[in-house]
């Protein structure tokens, strides 16, 4: 009893939960909402941000549906409370930041050769991105949104996690296939022969 009233003080937090909300939901910004494709896998990424928060600080769903159905009350770090914690302390959430944080950079750093290089081709200046992060990978936002959840289920995992994660690797999946297909009808052999010669998601892996 004394764990159950230790754990729920972490809970009810709602300003926290705006604030970690209004934090992840930043690199929305850097994904071309012109585009209707970006809006489902956007809205799950969306999903996966406010289901987090909501469940770190606000109110613990999974282990009340857990806990409805089975019973029991798992311990923590098995579908709520800190992932790792237990198993390695605080490394767990610094882990977790770590790959966040290098989520981001892919996020920025992606989207800050896009901006330059590619979308200024309606000045008649855009060319194919092949230099940066793009020399390694052809979807670096994409890759940077995976590490971004991973990171946070790094530090904190739920049921709806788990499940908003798999689509997420789904929808941006699919829509990364399908821009592949508009960059080879918009440059032809010279995107053919850029991806033979780099991966989707991770550098000389997949």
């Amino acid at each position: 009893m004394a764990l159950e009233e230790d754990v729920m003080v972490h809970f009810g937090n709602w300003w926290l939960v705006a604030i970690w909300i209004v934090i992840y939901a930043i690199f929305l910004l850097f994904v071309p909402f012109y585009k209707k494709s970006q809006v489902k896998p956007a809205g799950v990424y969306a999903a996966f941000i406010v289901a987090f928060a909501v469940e770190m600080f606000g109110v613990p769903f999974s282990m009340f549906i857990i806990g409805w159905l089975f019973g029991i009350w798992l311990p923590e770090g098995i579908l709520w409370g800190h992932t790792l914690g237990q198993y390695i302390g605080d490394w767990g959430t610094w882990i977790g930041a770590l790959v966040s944080l290098a989520g981001a950079f892919f996020v920025i750093s992606g989207w800050s050769k896009i901006h330059k290089e590619y979308w200024s081709k309606e000045t008649g200046q855009g060319h194919l991105v092949k230099t940066g992060i793009y020399k390694y990978i052809r979807h670096p936002q994409y890759t940077g949104f995976f590490l971004i959840t991973v990171g946070v289920m790094m530090t904190w995992v739920t049921i709806p996690l788990l499940l908003l994660y798999c689509l997420l690797l789904f929808l941006y999946y699919g829509l990364a296939k399908r821009e592949e297909k508009d960059m080879e009808a918009e440059f032809g052999d010279e995107y053919v022969r850029y991806k033979e010669t780099t991966k989707m998601f991770i550098p000389y892996i997949i």
